[in-house]
């Protein structure tokens, strides 16, 4: 059952009939013309931006050495941000330089609107809630980010545009001319399906772009957060790590990481999947039932409203003995034996899972690494103050406070 349930319908201002909210046949013919943009060759070559956002986010973090502690949040939201617009939109916003910040506020104060929407059925109908106050700033918010979007579109057609008159093909690094097939990145695969079919307009590009830029940094970002959060918290955990990356990199902590360096990663990928354990990026989702099914001894009807709490899936005693402590060892094989394939969902799972999983990962690995080659990092507030609020994504309500200190070798 792929049909989201009428609550997403509260995004649609937002982010329309995209990728994330769509259903049904337009939900597969997105799916279908996407899924080559996050083929593995495409990621590979994305490397080198993870890597290069990467190194200024360090050399920012480099500045609160010796401060007493710093809200690792909104810097792991510029530094993805950047990403996502370099490698799936071709152009850069800077955020880490400190343009476009109004964005990721406006992102987060459209996320929070309509979580207080989705509680409150009274404000559903839109007539009632553009005339409160929450529906006023919504709304500036969404012209807000939606110009970001069109400046975005308007200087990639036009990039794209300009290659295509003068001939240009993309050099190979030895500056001979590659002749060969390239896969597209995001962003031009729907620049190029638009400029083949004008039926599929800039307006429909707009809504998939808005999609991406919000799912694609926001969880991210959020991830990233709750991983360094966890290892702060647990120093025995990040020493583990850092003996992880000793073994690969040795004592060059400046060299770029390389595919095969993302292999050799396997504990701190384990860190990452038990930060998603334990604070998923994405808390929960919702399904309309289309059809009435039996789930134990129990008929669901037709029209029900299914919730997915991942958040209280992945604290199930019976898949995830102890689950309130961060173990990372959970994830090693050996330890899944057994374990319910869909016990762990942090990218949902099925026809509709995550489709930009493997990118995700890959960026969180890159870049914890690069700060974990440099720092040792420490929580400073214990788990029981640290307040989470429901969202689309898992948000801290106060500042995420943690301190940097440089590594000694």
């Amino acid at each position: 059952m792929i049909d989201k349930s009428k609550e997403y319908e509260l995004l649609s201002p937002w982010l329309g009939t995209g990728l994330f909210t769509c259903s049904g046949t337009k939900w597969r013919k997105s799916r279908k013309l996407l899924t080559p943009a996050f083929h593995f060759s495409i990621l590979d070559e994305f490397i080198p931006t993870f890597q290069e956002q990467s190194s200024v986010l360090v050399s920012k973090l480099q500045s609160f050495v010796g401060k007493p502690w710093v809200d690792v949040v909104p810097l792991m939201t510029a530094c993805s941000l950047d990403i996502i617009c370099q490698t799936a939109m071709g152009v850069n916003v800077d955020a880490q330089g400190g343009q476009n910040s109004e964005y990721v506020t406006a992102v987060h104060e459209l996320e929070e609107a309509f979580m207080h929407r989705a509680v409150r059925p009274w404000l559903f109908p839109d007539f009632i809630f553009k005339w409160t106050a929450r529906g006023r700033s919504y709304n500036a918010n969404i012209r807000l980010v939606k110009e970001l979007t069109r400046k975005v579109i308007k200087e990639k057609k036009s990039d794209m545009v300009m290659r295509s008159k003068d001939g240009i093909t993309e050099p190979l690094p030895n500056g001979n001319l590659n002749h060969r097939k390239k896969r597209k990145a995001f962003l031009e695969l729907l620049l190029e399906h638009h400029l083949k079919d004008p039926s599929f307009t800039e307006e429909d590009i707009g809504i998939e772009v808005d999609t991406f830029m919000f799912a694609g940094h926001d969880t991210t970002a959020m991830a990233l957060s709750w991983a360094l959060y966890y290892l702060g918290q647990n120093p025995e955990i990040q020493q583990k790590v850092h003996e992880e990356l000793q073994g690969i990199f040795e004592d060059d902590i400046d060299r770029n990481i390389v595919r095969e360096d993302l292999t050799k990663m396997k504990y701190l990928e384990c860190v990452i999947k038990e930060s998603l354990r334990l604070c998923p990026s994405v808390p929960f989702i919702a399904r309309e039932c289309n059809e009435p099914f039996r789930i134990l001894d129990y008929t669901v009807p037709s029209g029900t409203l299914c919730l997915i709490l991942i958040c209280e899936l992945h604290l199930d005693p019976e898949s995830f003995p102890e689950p309130e402590k961060f173990i990372p060892e959970r994830f090693f094989p050996e330890n899944r034996i057994g374990r319910h394939p869909y016990a762990y969902v942090p990218f949902s799972a099925g026809p509709r899972n995550c489709i930009g999983q493997k990118f995700a990962m890959f960026e969180e690995k890159i870049i914890l690494a690069n700060i974990l080659r440099k720092f040792r990092v420490t929580s400073l507030d214990p788990r029981d103050k640290v307040i989470t609020t429901p969202n689309l994504t898992t948000k801290n309500v106060k500042p995420l406070r943690m301190r940097f200190e440089q590594r000694k070798f």
